[in-house]
């Protein structure tokens, strides 16, 4: 059975309640997604426009639109940002690329894992490599709830997974 978009965002935020947590992952996500990109913009062909960075792209894609169309469309701009960022820093000279995705993946998971050190969990990946790809989507999903979107759907997940709190184990920065 297929999981809907609900089942996805609540199998992850069940990983993801200590504020702290998700203020990392507003840091950290994108700079991994950003860094996948970059790492999988070369080769290219046909002209420089498709690389592995577009293939696995467009994969995510089809996966986020399949879940929800509004969130499915936005993460697809989202991607194609990404990947065009991606093809502008495969562009420059070797060293400048592998030290800009080799740096931007290595910072992003160190703070991933800062924020997980305040959650006092592992993150939802060692669980599940679904993980892997619903992570960016989590972080949208979030930026909408801050933005007072989406309330319906942060209150599913929330009947679901509790709401967000601190971590009481875990002092304060």
């Amino acid at each position: 059975m297929k999981k809907t978009l609900v089942d996805q965002l609540s199998q992850y935020a069940a990983y993801h309640r200590d504020p702290r947590n998700i203020a990392s992952h507003f840091i950290g996500i994108p700079l991994i997604v950003v860094a996948v990109a970059v790492l999988l913009a070369r080769p290219q062909w046909a002209g420089g426009w498709l690389s592995p960075a577009v293939l696995v792209a467009l994969a995510s894609a089809w996966f986020y639109l399949r879940l929800e169309l509004r969130l499915g469309l936005v993460m697809s701009a989202l991607m194609a940002l990404a990947v065009w960022a991606g093809h502008v820093v495969a562009q420059q000279s070797t060293l400048v690329w592998l030290a800009s995705g080799i740096g931007l993946f290595v910072v992003g998971w160190a703070i991933q894992f800062v924020g997980h050190h305040y959650e006092g969990r592992k993150p939802a990946f060692v669980d599940d490599l679904v993980g892997l790809i619903v992570g960016p989507l989590f972080v949208v999903a979030d930026l909408a709830f801050l933005l007072g979107m989406r309330q319906a759907l942060k209150e599913q997940i929330e009947a679901r997974v509790g709401g967000v709190r601190m971590n009481p184990h875990r002092a304060a920065a």
